[in-house]
């Protein structure tokens, strides 16, 4: 894909279902009692893989694009699968799904792209293990391909060492098996879907400052899901509203859960305009239509506890900062270096090739504003917020910006260059 700048964005938009929510309504359905409908579900490759992951073990999933029907084979009711179950890219169907295949009857292996195949998956083994569960990295690698077979669980009180709601989810699905309460206490607290829609769905799940607690359940039930849009897909309209003069764009019900609207705050403290409209939180999570108008942006240090709530929007802010007057420093994000590429490190190599004064730290970046960009040949090492951040920030850049891989935005955002170029003056 191509992009040049572009004088101004204008229009409203509306971002496809949150992934992480998708993934979550899809698992829970699955292992709960009667059917779960659910509307705006991402049909991105990651979010299928879910669904695929799970039909393979004997659930009925009938995917009718805007709509999906989960019929539930109940917490005990899974099958075995007949060959590998296969993740794709997605790190949270591998991490999620492997609390729940840990207190089964069968045994399984899990793997996925060469990606998902490098990424660490020790984070979870160690937690579940002492739970009581049998989990192996077949290359002894601490990552994917895992052989997991089904044992009886044990609860625990777990101390992570990384605010990771994958890593917590994996621990409180483990518990819903468990033979008493389970526990997982983190350093900040992280996205809490689960906990909200477990309990949703009927679990006995508490939050106690940065620890989760959950019960052992005896069964779930299957429930009406309404995906919000993912504020992580929002986030490349939201910076290019504020970043491109004469701009104003409308996103449409987006999930503002405090967990996960960080990009808010940190956009707001850099100077952006951004006003919440048609709030509402009927449906559990609650959602917001974001009003985004062009602004003058300035630096800011972003780090602590509010990393967590942003982690997946730092490359878009990160390349926010180069349009933004003086210096932007991120810290306390060496979780970027683990994720489907080392976004660190190929942010600065990127932005670096588009004339930024930007600087790689040990655990985040240093941006010094204010620079012109130009265009170049960006490699997205096929990570799909690589390449929709880049997109974002060809729209600024003198001349061209190639970028190389393009297609991978599919993983989460399948329309997303259609709806950017629908904004473009």
């Amino acid at each position: 894909m191509k992009f040049r700048k572009v004088t101004g964005l204008k229009g409203e938009v509306t971002v496809p279902g949150d992934k992480s929510i998708s993934h979550r309504s899809v698992m829970f359905g699955s292992i709960a009692k009667g059917t779960t409908e659910i509307h705006n579900y991402l049909q991105g490759a990651d979010c299928l893989s879910t669904i695929s992951c799970f039909q393979k073990m004997g659930v009925e999933i009938e995917n009718k694009g805007e709509t999906v029907l989960v019929k539930g084979n109940g917490l005990r009711g899974l099958n075995a699968p007949s060959g590998v179950l296969d993740c794709g890219n997605s790190g949270t169907t591998t991490r999620l799904i492997s609390g729940i295949l840990s207190a089964q009857n069968f045994e399984v292996t899990l793997t996925g792209d060469q990606s998902i195949q490098k990424r660490p998956m020790k984070r979870i083994m160690e937690p579940l293990s002492m739970m009581g569960a049998s989990i192996e990295s077949i290359n002894g690698n601490g990552c994917a391909p895992l052989k997991i077979k089904g044992s009886p669980l044990h609860g625990i009180h777990y101390t992570s060492k990384v605010a990771s709601a994958q890593v917590k989810s994996a621990v409180l699905l483990a518990g819903l098996y468990a033979d008493g309460e389970t526990r997982l206490t983190e350093p900040y607290v992280s996205r809490n879907h689960t906990e909200l829609m477990l309990s949703y769905f009927g679990a006995d799940v508490a939050t106690l400052e940065t620890t989760a607690v959950i019960q052992p359940a005896v069964e779930l039930y299957g429930n009406k899901i309404e995906v919000p849009g993912d504020i992580s897909s929002a986030a490349f309209f939201l910076a290019a509203g504020l970043m491109v003069p004469n701009s104003q764009i409308l996103i449409k019900n987006v999930g503002i859960n405090p967990t996960r609207d960080g990009i808010l705050h940190v956009c707001r403290e850099m100077g952006g305009d951004i006003t919440l409209l048609n709030e509402n939180s009927g449906s559990g999570e609650p959602t917001a239509d974001l009003l985004i108008s062009s602004s003058q942006l300035h630096g800011i240090t972003i780090g602590g506890a509010i990393i967590p709530t942003l982690i997946d929007e730092l490359p878009m802010i990160a390349a926010m900062a180069c349009f933004a007057e003086g210096t932007t420093v991120i810290k306390d994000a060496a979780e970027l270096k683990v994720k489907e590429s080392n976004r660190i490190e190929v942010m600065v190599r990127n932005l670096t090739a588009m004339g930024a004064d930007v600087e790689e730290t040990e655990d985040g970046m240093i941006i010094r504003g204010g620079r012109p960009l130009h265009g170049a040949v960006i490699d997205s090492k096929l990570d799909h917020r690589i390449a929709m951040t880049f997109a974002v920030t060809g729209l600024m850049a003198e001349g061209e910006t190639e970028i190389l891989g393009a297609e991978c935005v599919d993983i989460s955002y399948p329309g997303f260059y259609k709806d950017l170029e629908r904004l473009m003056q």
